[in-house]
């Protein structure tokens, strides 16, 4: 598989690994009625922080649950004069290229930089993702392969799925030197692409008039189409035989230069099940197949959306102005997300949008829950300093209503819970964080452990407790301001029953043969705290 190679790639391809783990601190929760400092129990998320770092501290709890990922990054256009910076000059960004990359960043071109920063964000998206889920990534043509590459890479060039033709304006560029750039691209890619089953679009009003009952069969309204195909007799002569139709008792062939669709034996289970149609008078020449609405599969997805159907870019930015004051640069329209929504997952599915930028995501979520009254949950996580007053004051506004007059629009409902970046949970110098508090000390260590998300301890079971994977139990044997040391009192106090035992504590004061007997992998706090 051809690879694409940058400066600094050697540097940023494994460095989701050393990102420090952070803990997330909620701010406050929001709801239709209003804002307040007692967690609400969302599950929606905003999340303010550099969405690489914040990515990380989502692994704990969501690695591998994200159904659905959509992601408007910058576009790498060379574009300075808006806030959101898309050359990837930002300080923030340049910080971190030297302080990862080193002094070979200084040579780094602007596509160079644009890699840097997406590959490690783009692995942590992989790990998030669920074994049946996909990710949407918004791009345009400056980047569109570079994009692709590095995705082959990270997600396989076999869970490449599909690029998505966006038919973004209502009128071209005339001012445009070479061509309008009319068109924007989403690349797909599934975690595993045998597993996603991307959903039909339900059938639009248009279409729908096109199903009736004029039969008045019992299974509902019914569209219909033609029984043959046009090929000669010559060609097909198994589908070209006599069919008799029940109501008159004539025995009807093909025209000379068609066949029937389907094997003689399929018709007939065709005609016993009443799926043939043969004209209000029952007695046309040629029946006509039966295409029920209520197991009807939608319409086929297709690679080219048009602005007719998703937005363009000016209703887009309309739809911002009429929600925020002032707008927001380049969004999404809604409208544009909903239809990855519809596609990729279902009505409790969790879906992420890392570059939340004006949180056309979080829009686009309640106006599906509030159409279809589903429970799908989002997590959105914005670098930039306008995550409070931007993004998640769009999502208050979506939530109880905007607008006045005729332009009032109604709330969706639903809630969220917004976010800072905390500490880190191990020190440069390998220690706990105790700041964190333990039960955050304890999610980590077992999530690093299992790859799983800790549950309710059982009341039987000691403090320290942690799970049951895989028929190994595991404790974290931790206090603050005491040296705990793994001894046979400890070991009186275990109440579950595996097959293996792994036990963090300071001190170890069994025996290679006790050991060996309860087959128990001892950990030292804190040297054995392993790092993803």
């Amino acid at each position: 598989m051809p690879t694409l190679e940058w400066i600094g790639k050697d540097k940023v391809i494994n460095h989701h690994q050393d990102v420090a783990y952070r803990v997330l601190e909620r701010q406050y929760s929001y709801s239709a009625k209003g804002q307040t400092e007692a967690d609400n129990g969302s599950g929606n998320m905003i999340i303010h922080g550099d969405n690489l770092v914040a990515l990380k501290a989502l692994l704990p709890q969501y690695e591998g649950k994200i159904r659905c990922i959509y992601i408007d990054p910058p576009y790498n256009t060379g574009n300075e004069k808006w806030v959101y910076n898309d050359n990837v000059n930002d300080p923030k960004i340049k910080k971190w290229l030297g302080d990862v990359v080193g002094r070979e960043g200084e040579d780094l071109s602007r596509h160079d930089k644009w890699l840097c920063m997406m590959y490690p964000r783009l692995a942590l998206l992989q790990k998030l993702l669920d074994e049946c889920g996909v990710i949407f990534i918004s791009i345009d043509s400056n980047e569109l392969f570079s994009l692709k590459m590095i995705c082959d890479e990270i997600f396989g060039s076999s869970n490449f799925v599909d690029v998505i033709s966006w038919f973004k304006k209502a009128s071209p560029s005339n001012d445009a030197q070479y061509f309008s750039n009319d068109v924007e691209y989403i690349i797909v890619y599934a975690k595993q692409k045998q597993n996603w089953k991307p959903k039909r679009l339900p059938l639009s009003q248009s279409q729908l008039k096109y199903y009736s009952n004029p039969d008045r069969d019992p299974r509902g309204d019914w569209n219909s189409a033609t029984y043959t195909c046009n090929k000669s007799k010559s060609e097909r002569p198994s589908l070209y035989y006599a069919i008799t139709n029940p109501n008159t008792g004539h025995e009807i062939y093909p025209k000379e230069t068609a066949v029937w669709k389907y094997s003689q034996d399929q018709t007939k289970l065709h005609v016993a099940q009443n799926l043939l149609y043969w004209g209000a008078d029952g007695q046309s020449q040629f029946p006509r197949m039966k295409k029920f609405l209520g197991t009807h599969q939608g319409v086929v997805n297709r690679t080219l959306w048009h602005y007719d159907e998703v937005g363009h870019t000016q209703s887009a930015t309309n739809e911002i102005n009429a929600v925020i004051d002032g707008g927001f640069p380049t969004p999404k329209p809604a409208s544009l997300v909903e239809r990855v929504l519809q596609i990729a997952a279902g009505k409790d599915d969790i879906f992420l949008d890392s570059f939340a930028g004006s949180g056309t995501t979080a829009h686009a979520v309640l106006n599906l829950n509030k159409q279809d009254g589903g429970n799908r949950k989002f997590i959105l996580v914005e670098t930039e300093d306008y995550a409070e007053t931007i993004t998640a004051e769009r999502v208050k506004r979506v939530i109880r209503g905007y607008g006045e007059g005729n332009s009032a629009v109604e709330g969706t409902g639903g809630d969220f819970s917004f976010y800072e970046l905390g500490d880190v949970l191990l020190l440069a110098d390998g220690n706990l964080n105790e700041s964190v508090g333990v039960d955050r000390i304890r999610a980590y260590v077992y999530f690093m452990e299992t790859k799983q998300t800790i549950g309710e301890k059982s009341p039987e079971e000691n403090d320290y407790y942690l799970g049951t994977h895989n028929q190994t139990a595991y404790y974290f044997y931790y206090e603050p301001d005491t040296v705990t040391t793994l001894d046979d009192s400890f070991l009186a106090t275990i109440r579950t029953r595996a097959d293996g035992y792994l036990i963090y504590a300071d001190r170890l004061a069994l025996s290679a043969d006790d050991l060996r007997k309860y087959n128990i992998v001892f950990k030292k706090i804190p040297r054995d705290i392993s790092r993803l």
